[in-house]
C-alpha cells in the first residue's frame, strides 16, 4: 500500500514499457467497448481488512477512469486462497490479482500464468531498495520478483501488565532468554483462576509453525540445509521443541485447538493469559478489549535479536496484456507510501518501506499505539521463510511435530526425527 500516484493512461505510453514485456496476450484483451479494462481482485480479507481494501479499490477506480478493479470475487478468506486459486488455474478461469500468503508463493509461482514483476517493481514508483529486506526476500523466487508485497508483520510478545503485577513478577525486557520466558510462564500460571502463562496454536498449521522458526534461526539452524536435500534444523529443532516441552510439562501453555488462534487471543483478551506471541495485527483488538498491555521482543537463546516476518503478496496472473498491465498498475499504486500507510493503519500491519515509515501519519500512529514501535524495530532483525516449493510439506511435518510435543504425545527428539524423514523426502522431489 503506498503513496498517491500520478494518474496516467494505461493503454498507451512509454511509462509502461518496463513491464509490458512480462505480460502476454493481445493488445485488446480485456478491454471493454468504452476502452475500460476490468481487473478481478480476490483479496480474501474480512471485517476491518475487507473495508480497508475496498475503500482503497474505490479510490483507485475514481482516480483511474480507464481501469475498473472488481473486488467482489473470490468468495473465500485468505486462509483458503491457495486452494481456490489452484483450482481456478486448473479450470482456466482465474483472477487477475489474488492475495497469496508468502509461504505459498513458491508453489503458485510455478504456474506459467503468474506474471513476472521484476522489471515492474525494480523500476516502480516506490524504490525497490526502500522496501524492507524481508519484503524484498518474501516476493523473490529464484532471483525473480514473482509478486508484489501486500502486507508486512513481525513477531513479538505482548504481555498483560496487570497479571504481572498481581503475581509480583518483573516485566520482561529486550534481551530476555527463552529460559526466562518459560520460567515466567510457569510463575504466572494460576490453574485455580484459569490463568495460563502463555499460549500456542495447536492445529499444526502455518500459524503453529512460523513461531518456531525464530527459535531455530537463533540457534544457528535453517529451514533447508545448504545442500538443498535435507532440512537445516535437525539439531536446532530438537532444542527449540524442548522449550515447548517444558511449557507443556509445566502446564503453563494454552494449546489452541482451533485454526487461526482465535481462542488463544480470546483467552488473552479476557485477562486469563499473561503472554502471547503475536504480530501488530492483534493490537487493535487488544486495545479494544481494554487490556493493560505492553510489547517486548521475542526471547533469545544467543543474546542476538531474531524474529520472523511474514510478508503476504498480491500475485498477478496473466489474462491478456491489457488486464495484466492494469493489474500491475493497481498493485504498484497499492505499494506507494500513501496507500500503504492507509492500509497499515486500518489492518494493523507494518510499513512495507522506509518511505512509508517516514510518513507523518504513520509516525503519529506509532507514537499513539503502545508497543507498535517494537514490531517495527524488529524488522531490522527479521528473517523470512524460504520461498521454496517444498516449504508446504516441511511446514506440515513440523506442525505435526510441534503439536505432538505440546500435547505431550511425543518427545522432542522423536517428533523431530519423523519431521526430518518426511521433509527430506519432500526436498528430494524434482521441481
Amino acid at each position: 500500500m503506498t503513496s498517491s500516484i500520478a494518474r496516467r493512461r494505461l493503454l498507451a505510453g512509454a511509462a509502461a514499457a518496463p513491464f509490458l514485456a512480462a505480460c502476454g496476450g493481445g493488445a485488446s484483451d480485456g478491454v471493454g467497448a468504452d476502452g475500460t479494462v476490468t481487473v478481478e481482485l480476490w483479496h480474501g480479507q474480512s471485517d476491518t481488512g475487507r473495508k480497508a481494501v475496498e475503500a482503497l479499490v474505490a479510490e483507485f477506480n475514481r482516480t483511474h477512469p480507464r481501469i475498473r478493479v472488481d473486488s467482489a470475487g473470490g468468495g473465500v478468506l485468505s486462509d483458503a486462497m491457495l486452494q481456490k486459486v489452484t483450482a481456478a488455474l486448473a479450470s482456466g478461469s482465474y483472477p487477475d490479482i489474488a492475495y497469496i500468503f508468502g509461504s505459498d508463493l513458491a508453489s503458485i509461482a510455478r504456474s506459467p500464468r503468474v506474471v513476472d514483476l521484476t522489471s515492474a517493481l525494480h523500476a516502480g514508483p516506490t524504490p525497490w531498495r526502500s522496501l524492507w529486506a524481508p519484503v524484498r526476500e518474501g516476493v523473490t523466487v529464484n532471483g525473480r520478483v514473482r509478486a508484489a508485497p501486500a502486507l508486512l508483520d513481525s513477531l513479538a510478545v505482548v504481555y498483560n501488565r496487570k497479571l504481572f503485577r498481581q503475581a509480583g513478577v518483573d516485566f520482561p525486557r529486550a534481551g530476555w532468554t527463552w529460559d526466562e520466558f518459560t520460567d515466567t510462564a510457569r510463575r504466572l500460571t494460576a490453574p485455580g483462576r484459569g490463568v495460563f502463562g502463555t499460549g500456542w496454536p495447536g492445529t499444526g498449521d502455518e500459524d503453529t509453525v512460523w513461531r518456531l522458526w525464530p527459535m531455530i534461526w537463533d540457534l544457528g539452524g535453517d529451514v533447508v540445509a545448504a545442500d538443498g536435500k535435507h532440512i537445516g534444523f535437525a539439531d536446532q529443532g530438537v532444542r527449540a521443541l524442548e522449550t515447548l516441552a517444558r511449557l507443556s510439562r509445566d502446564k503453563s501453555v494454552y494449546v489452541d485447538p482451533k485454526p487461526g488462534g482465535e481462542q488463544m487471543y480470546q483467552v488473552f483478551m479476557a485477562g486469563r493469559m499473561a503472554m502471547v506471541g503475536t504480530g501488530p495485527w492483534q493490537l487493535p483488538d487488544i486495545i479494544g478489549a481494554g487490556v493493560d498491555y505492553d510489547v517486548v521482543p521475542l526471547p533469545t537463546y544467543s543474546g542476538r535479536p531474531v524474529t520472523i516476518s511474514g510478508p503476504d503478496t498480491w500475485t498477478v496472473f496473466d489474462n491478456g496484456s491489457a488486464r495484466s498491465r492494469a493489474a500491475v498498475e493497481f498493485v504498484r499504486w497499492m505499494m506507494r507510501p500513501a496507500q500503504d500507510a492507509r492500509w497499515d493503519l486500518s489492518a494493523g500491519s507494518l510499513p512495507l518501506s522506509s518511505a512509508t515509515a517516514d510518513r507523518p501519519e504513520w509516525r503519529r500512529h506509532s507514537q499513539q499505539t503502545r508497543g507498535l514501535d517494537v514490531f517495527t524495530e524488529a524488522l531490522g532483525a527479521a528473517r523470512v521463510r524460504p520461498v521454496h516449493a517444498a516449504y508446504p510439506q516441511i511446514s506440515q511435518a513440523l506442525g505435526e511435530a510441534i503439536v505432538s510435543v505440546l500435547l505431550g504425545k511425543d518427545s522432542p527428539a522423536g517428533a523431530l526425527r519423523r519431521c526430518a524423514e518426511r521433509s527430506d523426502a519432500a526436498l528430494l522431489i524434482p521441481r
